[in-house]
């Protein structure tokens, strides 16, 4: 998952920003229940969390020592600090996807059945130098690394020769340490250079930049992207509140002014990069008339007032509904811009309309009870909620019903599921039945008239979780680590998958195995 896409590990205020909507409560019987044909079903994985930790090849030739989320879990100076809540594991304890991409794209294709793939190409890879002084394609091209690029199209050779459709992440978390010194401004946020995404002229002028080189270098090949991964998640446990359940570089508590640029920042981001993509990407690539498909993936989750005939619970779940949602996706899907987060937005056009789909990222619903002292008054007047009442972790299947109609209702986007999933280390039964139960709901939303276009598992195999290292299992495949080869062994889930995938449908007996109710 992109794990703080992992609303399962969310810190407490995280978990009380989020969103909630409709649909039917009337039960329905078990049955069939069918996706369209051409709906895209595959699972979701990122450089970052599967790339290192190859079994034969020189950790030169493997790891990417170039990304802030490398310096961030690398440095001394950050595992030795309580406050980055880091397990101390180094990303060469990861499965290798790397060196072992044909392996695991030969189980999503043939052992699961997969028509689609998710994965990310990362930027510090590409460009491990800075870009600033570079403009063009071509000058571009004499400094991206040769052997980063050459891989990347074999990946993508060996998706299309597997049959898989590609969606490409441009940027999941990670920023190279030429924009971003997470360890500096983790140790002083005032006066580290370079900032990330607080130098945001900087930040967004080459995260466009490299953008759009990717586009036309594998325009050809690559038809549906995504600009970002779960900015919020970067917000919240990277500036406000980093915890042991999840945080992000360069981990800094209630840096309320920080958070705010950061957002704002990514939302230019956004909008640029899909501008450069929709100029870079030249090429159809699967002949349907269209070159560029470009949406965002945001992590989304229903918000209940803890009480709801209490009106400070409700206001308050309006409120995170708002604050962790709409106000991002009003800005990249309509224009409007809400720069104070109190819910006065400005229209602009350079922002509107960039948006062809929304990648959601679904995995809980949030509780939330109101108060009268809001936590961060001076980052928006509508934070008004108690993060210690939250409930943490609610299995809400319907709540992914309820987020695709919030793009179809609110925002007029068709939708994909971009990550759904749970952890089961030991493989007791808890995926399977909980992957089951959110396609029922997702078969259900298309029923209702939403335009949903794929789903995607999180995750392949078992990966690095951000600070958590190898000790979140969400895999498909769990990873043993103890085997030199890093070998992959099925989960239930993953012949639950199969049978689905291969079916077309969810078949009755796993209806009535899973009720969704």
């Amino acid at each position: 998952m992109a794990p703080m896409r992992l609303p399962l590990l969310l810190p407490p205020l995280l978990l009380a920003l989020s969103l909630s909507a409709c649909g039917s409560d009337d039960p329905d019987p078990p049955e069939a229940l069918p996706f369209p044909a051409g709906f895209l079903f595959g699972s979701a994985i990122a450089g970052f969390q599967v790339d290192m930790g190859c079994p034969t090849l020189p950790a030169s030739a493997c790891e990417d020592q170039g990304s802030d989320w490398y310096q961030f879990v690398t440095s001394p100076e950050t595992l030795g600090d309580e406050a980055t809540h880091l397990s101390g594991q180094p990303p060469s304890a990861g499965p290798g996807h790397w060196e072992l991409y044909e392996q695991d794209y030969d189980l999503a294709a043939n052992e699961i059945g997969q028509s689609a793939m998710r994965f990310s190409i990362e930027w510090s890879r590409v460009f491990p130098t800075a870009t600033d002084t570079l403009e063009g394609f071509d000058a571009l091209k004499a400094a991206a690394s040769a052997e980063a690029v050459a891989h990347y199209h074999a990946e993508l050779a060996a998706l299309k020769a597997r049959g898989m459709t590609p969606l490409v992440t441009l940027n999941h978390y990670t920023l190279p340490v030429w924009i971003h010194d997470a360890v500096g401004c983790h140790q002083a946020i005032e006066n580290c250079s370079p900032r990330g995404w607080l130098d945001k002229d900087r930040a967004v002028r080459e995260i466009a930049k490299y953008a759009g080189f990717v586009a036309r270098e594998f325009g050809a090949e690559v038809d549906r992207w995504a600009t970002l991964n779960e900015p919020f998640a970067v917000v919240l446990p990277g500036y406000l509140l980093p915890s042991p359940d999840r945080t992000n570089p360069p981990a800094v508590s209630l840096r309320s002014a920080e958070a705010r640029a950061v957002m704002l920042g990514l939302i230019e981001a956004h909008a640029r990069m899909y501008d450069a993509v929709k100029a870079g990407d030249l090429e159809d690539a699967d002949g349907d008339g269209q070159r560029a498909d470009v949406g965002l993936v945001y992590s989304m989750s229903p918000v209940k007032p803890a009480d709801p005939s209490n009106p400070l619970d409700v206001q308050a779940a309006k409120n995170v509904f708002y604050l962790y949602n709409m106000a991002y996706l009003n800005a990249v899907a309509k224009g409007d811009l809400d720069e104070d987060l109190d819910g006065v937005a400005t229209h602009r056009d350079d922002l509107a309309g960039r948006m062809d789909y929304l990648g959601i990222n679904y995995y809980t619903r949030i509780t939330v009870q109101g108060t009268t002292d809001p936590i961060l008054p001076e980052l928006s007047s509508l934070s008004t909620f108690n993060p210690l009442t939250v409930q943490p972790w609610e299995d809400y299947p319907r709540g992914l019903y309820e987020m695709i109609m919030i793009a179809r209702d609110e925002l007029g986007l068709p939708a994909i599921i971009t990550e759904n999933g749970a952890a089961d280390p030991t493989d007791d039964g808890t995926a399977p039945s909980y992957l089951v139960r959110h396609l029922t709901w997702a078969s259900r939303a298309i029923r209702d008239g939403a335009d949903l276009r794929g789903y995607f598992y999180w995750t392949l195999m078992d990966n690095y979780e951000w600070n958590h290292g190898m000790d979140i299992r969400m895999g498909l495949y769990a990873v043993d680590q103890a085997d030199p080869q890093k070998r992959r062994t099925p989960r239930q889930a993953a012949t639950v998958y199969s049978s689905i995938l291969r079916a077309g449908e969810i078949p009755v007996e796993l209806a009535q195995k899973y009720p969704a109710e």
